[in-house]
């Protein structure tokens, strides 16, 4: 069988360059969304979000300026320069939809987070026919 996986275009990575200042015991950065995504399962508008990292914890805070919704996640190793300071939001593109696969904070990355919501679109394509 086919894997599923290769109908999944994987949509560019929202960029964002931080400056982390180093006596801040919170790193904050504001990365543009320019289109609407789906996170954890809830459709997020296009828009302006903050992306904040403790420095003494694993876990990176995704949020809409402006709302109290957070959605927070945790973060590995990823890049192999320890001095990587780019901040990324990476998405998969389903269709016309998409989907928060991974965020990027230095040199530290989250797992994938869109496998559930792949999964259940995966299965709804296949309940409706592949339509």
């Amino acid at each position: 069988m086919k894997s599923t996986f290769s109908k999944f275009i994987l949509a560019p990575a929202v960029l964002a360059a931080a400056a982390l200042a180093a006596t801040s015991a919170t790193a904050e950065t504001t990365v543009n969304v320019p289109f609407k995504f789906t996170a954890a399962g809830k459709v997020c508008p296009a828009g302006s979000y903050t992306v904040r990292h403790e420095e003494n914890s694993s876990y990176v805070t995704l949020s809409r300026k402006g709302t109290s919704e957070n959605f927070m996640y945790i973060l590995g190793p990823g890049a192999a320069d320890p001095t990587d300071g780019k901040i990324a939001l990476n998405f998969d593109q389903v269709g016309g939809t998409h989907v928060l696969e991974s965020i990027q904070y230095g040199p530290h990355v989250t797992g994938r987070l869109d496998k559930k919501t792949l999964q259940d679109m995966e299965r709804q394509s296949q309940l409706t026919g592949g339509r």
